[in-house]
């Protein structure tokens, strides 16, 4: 389970598959899928994306916004719908990213 979490944490960037975290953990999807319910209460891909909502807020709160936009911190963290990309953001910190990256 260290090496799935380390490999998610190393990758957030980059497009990272359950099959990816599988191979970088030595485990099978199955056995992988298993203990991430087990220890960590989620799935490895809603972990992986855990991961990168939290990034994208250091990103947001840390941002200029007349230099930066939402969209391009969301894509530069994997996110593509920026719909719901901003519906998992709100649910997670109770605010909108246009929120986060004004303050």
């Amino acid at each position: 389970m260290r090496r799935a979490v380390a490999y998610i944490d190393e990758h957030a960037q980059d497009p990272v598959t359950l099959a990816d975290v599988a191979s970088a953990s030595r485990l099978s999807v199955r056995a992988l899928q298993a203990g991430f319910r087990r220890y960590l209460d989620t799935t490895p891909m809603g972990y992986l994306q855990k991961v990168r909502l939290s990034s994208a807020r250091l990103d947001l709160l840390a941002g200029d916004p007349t230099r930066e936009t939402v969209a391009a911190i969301a894509r530069r963290w994997g996110f593509t719908h920026l719909g719901r990309f901003a519906s998992s953001y709100r649910a997670a910190f109770g605010e909108l990213p246009s929120e986060s990256l004004r303050r």
